[in-house]
């Protein structure tokens, strides 16, 4: 996966308070302070600089605690879909293994390109994004022994740096959708750089996790928060400026920005909580994964174009 959710505490349901200081990313308040939780509108531009601020913290302490479930430094990498553990060797979400072999596929939020580098490893010829240097750094040093290298380049998700029609296959594993203010612009930008029959496949947060606190436990099965209330979850500094946002969607509006970015909704996979998974991660755990869905894999396609009937007279 890319990167999922902050877990730097509990979301506050007013808006006002702050997150529960958490030793899991003590890096990052090292560096940046004790963020302040509130519930603000943000735009492009200052979201993605706190999303690269924040990663580019966090990026060694998301890898301590969660980098051996990713296969961050397995050889040749891993395709994990999400912390249920779906994983894309035994799901084929972007077709039958087999079939991957010469297709070229981006990477979306890659963070520090498991995916990406398991792609590669397959055939294909993947290529990652992610807005944090340090992550990308973090899948440079991971890759060095691999028998194929891939491409990653420090780019914005909501202005992809890639021609029309560029990429066989789109995906992303909790990378950037939840995490910038426009996710319509990007399914609009990975629309463009597919070529038609594409898909695309991406996992977030599944949209009904926005209710409760980011809590594993039993606080974390009271709703608190309302379904409907699209303000994005920010956390600043000191300063007032932003190092962290998390932006919410219903599955409505998720549907919506796919049909008009001109894409077609194949399937939607809510994975159930494995029997024999304790793994807890953040919010995930086997308490809340087995009352309600986690996460949420939309699974859409580029459709070819139709020919008008006069394109096929002589």
């Amino acid at each position: 996966m890319g990167a999922t959710a902050h877990e730097g505490g509990s979301q506050p349901a007013d808006g006002t308070g702050t997150g529960v200081p958490d030793q899991r990313h003590h890096t990052a308040e090292d560096l940046l302070g004790e963020g302040r939780a509130v519930r603000a509108r943000i735009g492009s531009a200052d979201s993605e600089r706190a999303g690269r601020i924040w990663w580019d913290a966090d990026a060694a302490d998301y890898h301590a605690e969660h980098g051996e479930f990713l296969g961050a430094d397995t050889p040749g990498g891993d395709f994990v879909w999400c912390p249920e553990g779906v994983r894309e060797a035994d799901a084929h979400l972007l077709g039958p293994t087999a079939d991957l072999a010469g297709s070229r596929i981006l990477e979306v939020g890659c963070g520090s390109a498991p995916c990406a580098r398991w792609l590669a490893a397959h055939g294909a010829r993947a290529i990652g994004v992610d807005v944090s240097m340090a992550m990308l750094r973090r899948g440079a040093h991971a890759m060095a022994d691999d028998a194929r290298r891939v491409p990653l380049v420090q780019a914005g998700a909501e202005r992809l740096p890639f021609r029309d029609g560029a990429f066989d296959h789109a995906c992303s594993a909790f990378g950037a959708v939840p995490f910038v203010a426009d996710s319509a612009l990007l399914m609009r930008e990975v629309a463009r750089t597919l070529r038609p029959g594409g898909r695309w496949v991406f996992s977030v947060n599944h949209p009904m996790r926005w209710i409760f606190p980011d809590d594993p436990g039993p606080a974390g099965l009271t709703a608190e928060i309302g379904y409907f209330d699209r303000t994005p979850y920010v956390e600043i500094d000191d300063s007032g400026r932003p190092i962290y946002a998390e932006h919410h969607r219903t599955v409505g509006d998720r549907v919506r920005e796919i049909v008009a970015a001109g894409l077609v909704l194949d399937d939607l996979i809510e994975p159930e909580w494995p029997a024999g998974l304790r793994r807890e991660w953040g919010q995930w755990s086997p308490l809340r994964g087995r009352i309600f869905p986690g996460t949420a894999i939309f699974c859409t396609r580029k459709p070819h174009e139709r020919r008008r009937p006069e394109d096929s007279r002589d």
